[in-house]
């Protein structure tokens, strides 16, 4: 008899499933150092990023699927 899979919490907190089946997260280094950063960067990571792919379906696995 299978087991089940856990589901991986840090993914859970970090990544939102879309209705499409994309997955829906923040921009990485936005907390400090961002005097280095230009002001288009910034500004770009402040918008949602949307992963598809083969990475994304490995996520979407771990974190229970759809």
């Amino acid at each position: 008899m299978a087991t089940k899979n856990k589901t991986n919490r840090s993914l859970k907190k970090r990544f939102k499933i879309t209705a499409t089946g994309k997955l829906k997260h923040s921009h990485g280094k936005r907390r400090h150092l961002l005097a280095g950063r230009t002001s288009k960067a910034k500004r770009h990571a402040r918008k949602p990023e949307v992963t598809t792919g083969p990475t994304a379906d490995a996520y979407i696995i771990a974190m229970g699927g759809l």
